[in-house]
């Protein structure tokens, strides 16, 4: 049984639960990610099924995202109220219930009510996994930790479409989501049998070489009163326009790239594809190594500027000259390395400036910055595509990094 994330006293850390914990934690973000598109890959069954069009289907889809994007905040102050482990819990379970629901769906509009499930499920893993990792995670290890966890959601993200689909070909897509559940619950049982290296009080863990243990707390930090006055704080605020920007700019290229490319510089598709996985590739080896950095060199900010202005200047170089295919290749995946080596430091940066006992509703309100900047980056882009300005969609691109680095410049540590 597990034990009560209040009047629990957090057990002094023995060695090696630093590492189960950010591999707990990585994993259940990537299970998280896996979720998100289990559906997409599954789309053209789905058509064939239900006769309906892409662009419902993508309107369906969208009723996740504006869900998951306004429950975020929310769940972060129950995070802090009633304790991440146990948020984190619940939060996996009904996403697991609600993927598995989608395979009972008879028509569009039972899709829908399925998604708006899952998407309460969702919303909770931002603010759950932070507050679990600044608790479990001894200090020096936290950069590590946290490209952990990006990393974990990266290769959920990868997962997805292969696995689909190939559950699809023999259990055709209702097993294939059922399938998906059940291993939402697998992972869950993990996350049950090994609790007891998952805290959940916000209290940071002693760096090590010390002897003190953990103090004994009755409860999870209590909200503190002015709890939206927090969020609205001067620091929290440049916390989410980062969010917002860095979102903006990668959903365009995540979106697009093989596109711009193919009307920029006559790149073909294919071509195009293994060039969106080189910065896809890059990114990910950039967050390993932006986690082992930022546990290294405590200049957040200074990271955030060189890895940005980089990649900038990689975009804007890719929209002004027409490289050769190996040189386009090798661009693209530095400026998603260098892109990638920021995300630790971004995350370490955002605990510096949350209040002891608000990390959960803090990183909640920042990471709905994500929801944001992804809604509007593929309608600036997509204009910009249907006008003929190809190049304007990079140096937008290049743009969004330079004020990105403007935004976290001005983030100051509380």
């Amino acid at each position: 049984m597990v034990a009560s994330d209040v009047g629990a006293a957090p057990r002094a850390p023995e060695r090696g639960d630093d590492i189960r914990a950010m591999t707990l934690v990585g994993l259940a973000h990537g299970t998280s990610h896996y979720f998100q598109l289990v559906l997409p890959p599954l789309f053209p069954f789905l058509v064939a099924e239900f006769s309906v069009s892409y662009t419902q289907l993508g309107a369906v889809m969208m009723v996740f995202f504006v869900t998951s994007g306004i429950g975020q905040p929310i769940a972060g102050f129950l995070v802090d109220r009633l304790g991440a482990r146990r948020v984190l819990f619940v939060g996996l379970a009904i996403y697991a219930t609600a993927i598995m629901s989608l395979s009972m769906a008879t028509s569009l509009w039972g899709i829908a009510p399925a998604l708006m499930l899952a998407a309460l499920g969702n919303c909770v893993f931002h603010p759950a996994d932070f507050t679990v990792l600044n608790a479990s995670v001894r200090p020096e290890r936290l950069g590590r930790a946290f490209g952990i966890h990006t990393f974990g959601g990266n290769l959920g993200w990868a997962l997805a479409p292969i696995t689909m689909l190939g559950l699809a070909g023999p259990f055709g897509w209702r097993g294939a989501l059922i399938g998906a559940g059940l291993i939402g619950f697998c992972v869950l049982a993990l996350l049950l049998l090994n609790h007891r290296v998952l805290r959940s009080d916000d209290g940071a863990l002693p760096a090590a070489g010390t002897d003190d243990a953990p103090a004994p707390s009755p409860a999870p930090t209590p909200a503190p009163a002015l709890g939206l006055a927090t969020l609205f704080s001067a620091p929290i605020l440049l916390c989410f326009a980062y969010f917002v920007l860095i979102a903006a700019a990668l959903i365009g290229v995540q979106n697009f790239l093989p596109t711009i490319l193919e009307s920029l510089h006559r790149t073909p598709l294919e071509l195009g594809a293994t060039i969106l996985t080189g910065f896809l590739l890059g990114a990910s080896a950039g967050v390993i190594a932006g986690g082992i950095l930022a546990d290294r060199w405590q200049r957040h900010g200074t990271v955030i500027t060189l890895g940005l202005a980089g990649a900038a200047i990689l975009f804007a170089l890719v929209a002004t000259t027409a490289l050769p295919a190996a040189s386009l290749i090798a661009a693209i995946a530095l400026a998603g390395f260098l892109s990638g080596v920021t995300t630790p430091s971004r995350d370490l940066l955002v605990r510096s400036a949350t209040p002891k006992g608000a990390t959960g509703r803090v990183f909640g309100f920042v990471y709905s910055g994500l929801d944001v900047g992804s809604a509007f980056a593929p309608v600036t882009i997509g204009y910009l595509l249907d006008t003929g300005a190809p190049a304007m969609a990079l140096w937008l691109t290049a743009g969004i990094f330079a004020l990105a680095i403007l935004t976290a410049g001005a983030i100051r540590p509380r």
